[in-house]
């Protein structure tokens, strides 16, 4: 791992926009937090909550579509919206190296607003990272698939995309414990990934960071996590390391397997070198060895016996493994295996008049299936057809690939397919000839 001794001011314009109502709190949250080196903006359709914001740059998307009344929970109208006003959120947003998109989706504004500012961010070829909240289950399955279809379209556009569920504040809530508080909570994370960044950019330490290094890292596409560690005594760099990996208000998806870490230690100047050490070791021990880790080293006096440590990680999920079109293979029609010389002789004549011999594919001495493409080099089956053993029988629904049976309907032109392993058969039912099965069907 290389280390970067420099001591710079980083000029990189990082800004933070809340989109819809929970975007514009977690913005007055970060203001409130006296969060430094960033600047501000709220993008809502709902004039009220515009007054109420705290942010220097105020933008009331949509004026003649809602009329500043609100995008009534409605993502298309949110979308709308933000198309047209899309000059004044670009003359906003220009200039910008990174843009934080704080919104809760499920609603109207956010998550219709928040995929067409990501937009913008990538037409303007700016370092875009999306913080995103999805409902609590109470809200109902509606705003929860509004909510994944935004996710969706954001993984689309955007370098980076952090989700909190909602539904995680119920695991951390002591009873009794109110609703303003928990959101306050999840404004947090909001928080510390954007003060996580911009401290490794801007606040004095031994190992300061460029933005380039930042960019870098949160190109790596995937899928993000982002976690924050605070530990303090005799164990805190492990502690805080531990804490960081395993956030409780994240999804459920592991650091191992990330193409990229950016991890920010803070802490006072007391910390020592094996402390340094170990909780690095922590995280690359949970990452692997390809990961490609990038992380600093700022000063903070004001936390005293406390250590925290940022952690965000990047390109998750990008080695899961997808079907390609060309792992597909074709098979032709299988002719269904005859157990009778009667039944068989009955179903060659009827094969031989309407379309020659059948071609067969059955089976191998090695239990491995072939393909058609194997079976046309060998010589066509004829005759008796091998009865499967009891066995075969019982453990028919062992087969990797279900077997599709195909009726006629007596009237109409469609077909029924049913799933072979959703039938009941009975072996009984094997002893009838296929003639009259096939009558009785």
């Amino acid at each position: 791992m290389a280390f970067a001794y420099v001591e710079n001011e980083s000029s990189a314009k990082i800004k933070v926009i809340g989109v819809g109502g929970a975007g514009g709190n977690a913005v007055n949250n970060m203001i409130d937090a006296k969060l430094r080196g960033v600047k501000f903006i709220v993008a809502n359709t709902d004039r009220q909550a515009l007054e109420a914001s705290k942010a220097e740059v105020k933008i009331q998307i949509g004026k003649q579509l809602t009329e500043g009344l609100g995008a009534g929970a409605d993502p298309s109208k949110g979308r709308d919206a933000a198309l047209e006003s899309a000059d004044e959120i670009r003359e906003a947003l220009k200039d910008s190296h990174m843009v934080f998109i704080t919104a809760g989706f499920g609603g109207g504004t956010g998550t219709g607003a928040a995929p067409v500012i990501a937009e913008i961010c990538k037409d303007l070829g700016i370092l875009t990272v999306a913080v995103a909240s999805k409902p609590f289950s109470f809200e109902g399955k509606k705003r929860e698939k509004q909510a994944l279809e935004g996710l969706e379209k954001l993984h689309g556009i955007t370098d980076t995309v952090i989700i909190i569920p909602n539904d995680r504040l119920r695991g951390i809530a002591p009873k009794g414990a109110r609703m303003v508080d928990m959101f306050i909570k999840a404004d947090e994370i909001l928080h510390h990934s954007v003060k996580g960044i911009t401290d490794l950019i801007m606040m004095p330490g031994h190992v300061n960071l460029d933005f380039a290094d930042v960019k870098t890292t949160m190109q790596k596409s995937g899928k993000a996590l982002m976690g924050i560690g605070i530990a303090s005594g005799e164990n805190r760099a492990v502690e805080a390391a531990e804490r960081a990996i395993s956030h409780p208000l994240l999804e459920d998806i592991s650091i191992s397997g990330a193409k990229a870490v950016l991890m920010n230690i803070t802490s006072s100047s007391d910390l020592t070198l094996d402390e340094m050490t170990e909780a690095s070791d922590r995280i690359h021990k949970e990452v692997g060895d390809d990961a490609e880790i990038i992380w600093g080293q700022t000063f903070d006096e004001e936390l005293g016996d406390e250590i925290r440590i940022t952690v965000i990680a990047t390109g998750i999920g990008l080695d899961e493994p997808r079907v390609a079109a060309n792992n597909i293979h074709h098979f032709d029609p299988v002719v269904q295996p005859i157990y009778h010389q009667q039944s068989a002789a009955v179903s060659r004549q009827g094969s031989q008049s309407s379309q020659g011999t059948a071609r067969i594919i059955q089976p191998s001495s090695s239990g491995q299936i072939r393909t058609a493409a194997q079976a046309s080099s060998e010589p066509v089956a004829r005759g008796h057809l091998r009865v499967p053993t009891p066995e075969e029988l019982a453990n028919w629904n062992e087969f990797d690939s279900p077997v599709i049976v195909k009726h006629k309907k007596a009237v109409g032109d469609n077909d029924i397919m049913n799933n072979y392993s959703s039938m009941q058969f009975d072996n009984d039912d094997l002893e009838v000839p296929t003639f009259l099965r096939r009558k009785a069907d």
